[in-house]
């Protein structure tokens, strides 16, 4: 009965966005890509409660290469590139800003979670030109699958399968899978397989 209750919540979810999907194509014509899913990003970020999150996760699914089966995406969060794809019961918490990112299946992110796209987003090399016209990076950033982040941590660099890392904690460094990593900048304090093998 579950089951078929949340294929059907799909199915209206999806219905019920395609006004929002369509308006999101047109406003690409007229304004750019980059500038409409700004725009639809931040109004789907503000849908309260569990309806939001349907139509979230519906509007993102005709937008996203990928969205998985029963991803959760919270209130307050909002994506900056259409780029981003999402696994299978991933789980984004409230409040969450998330750059091209490829978030794995059964990934938990916790609530004020930023994950940018690199450190080197803006040039500082010339004092003649201001920051915000110096050209920078933005690497793609991956989340292996079945990784925790803790809240209000800022991810910067890839961070590989099974992993944890700890509330508030700013990931400078990739982190290669299993690994525990806490602190600013984070550093690895232990191995999930070494646990798991006690």
């Amino acid at each position: 009965m579950k089951a078929t209750f949340k294929s059907l919540a799909n199915v209206l979810a999806g219905l019920v966005v395609l006004p929002i999907v369509a308006w999101y194509r047109i406003s690409i014509l007229l304004i750019g890509e980059v500038q409409a899913f700004s725009d639809c990003s931040q109004v789907m970020s503000l849908l309260p409660g569990l309806s939001g999150i349907y139509l979230r996760r519906a509007f993102y699914w005709f937008v996203f290469p990928k969205v998985g089966q029963n991803a959760c995406i919270n209130f307050g969060t909002v994506f900056s590139h259409s780029g981003a794809s999402i696994g299978k019961t991933a789980y984004l918490g409230v409040g969450c800003m998330i750059g091209d990112v490829e978030i794995g299946d059964d990934v938990l992110i916790g609530s004020h979670v930023s994950i940018i796209n690199g450190n080197r987003q803006h040039g500082i090399d010339r004092l003649d030109i201001p920051v915000r016209e110096q050209s920078g990076e933005y690497p793609r950033v991956s989340i292996g699958e079945d990784t925790w982040i803790g809240d209000r941590a800022i991810v910067m660099v890839d961070i590989g399968k099974h992993c944890v890392v700890g509330a508030g904690s700013v990931v400078t460094k990739p982190l290669e899978d299993y690994a525990i990593a806490v602190g600013n900048p984070a550093r690895v304090i232990g191995s999930r397989k070494e646990i798991a093998e006690t």
